[in-house]
């Protein structure tokens, strides 16, 4: 059987039943889409920049920080979900460090957060290719570096 699903949860779903599990992160196998993204409308970007950029950095610098030291941000996690085990907790840190799923690929050299014209060209064309996006689409337009270039966050 196959299931979609987060590194961080599905798979300790499975093992708390005692299933086995192998997970497959899709960009190992050459899915070029970021998993997670910022998202804004451009309208907002364009009359508030400072904004953004300090969203962005503030976003950054808690992954960075949670991942040094995710104590009290599981305090905030378990009040606001409390079904929410240590258990679950440890699990997903865990896998997150383990698949590098924020400081792999272009992270590990550019910085956390980081986005690249020729991953967001090969999501464009791999889109294209398969029908779910139109080719005069211009790709470059839905992507920007702005707000991360310069920042070097690493872990």
């Amino acid at each position: 059987m196959a299931q979609q699903g987060y590194p961080s949860s599905e798979p300790f779903q499975a093992k708390q039943q005692g299933m086995p599990v192998k997970f497959f992160l899709f960009a190992h196998d050459g899915y070029p889409p970021y998993g997670t993204t910022m998202v804004a409308k451009r309208e907002f970007v364009e009359k508030n920049p400072d904004a953004a950029a300090r969203f962005v950095k503030a976003s950054l610098e808690g992954w960075k920080s949670y991942m040094s030291n995710p104590a009290p941000a599981n305090v905030l996690i378990k009040a606001e979900n409390p079904k929410m085990s240590d258990a679950q907790i440890a699990f997903g840190i865990e896998q997150l460090k383990a698949l590098k799923v924020l400081d792999g690929g272009d992270a590990e050299k550019l910085g956390l957060g980081i986005i690249t014209e020729p991953r967001w060209k090969a999501t464009y064309d791999y889109m294209v290719s398969s029908g779910l996006l139109k080719p005069e689409v211009d790709w470059k337009a839905g992507f920007t570096d702005r707000f991360v270039k310069g920042l070097k966050l690493a872990m």
